[in-house]
């Protein structure tokens, strides 16, 4: 998956001016899956709020 230069540097402009390694590659995993559940949205695939909770009662049924 792609991101935007400037989202990078959005990103970086929050961080802290000492930070590790790890915590930049999550906050950029993390918008990552917020672009990735975004353009989900966009294409039409996600659940109603009623088949959201059917799903999920029936996995802790089990």
């Amino acid at each position: 998956m792609e991101i935007l230069k400037s989202k990078l540097e959005g990103l970086l402009k929050e961080l802290p001016e000492k930070v590790d390694v790890e915590d930049v590659m999550y906050r950029i995993y993390i918008l990552q899956k917020i672009e990735a559940g975004e353009q989900d949205i966009t294409d039409g695939k996600m659940l109603s709020h009623k088949d959201a909770m059917e799903r999920l009662s029936k996995k802790w049924q089990n």
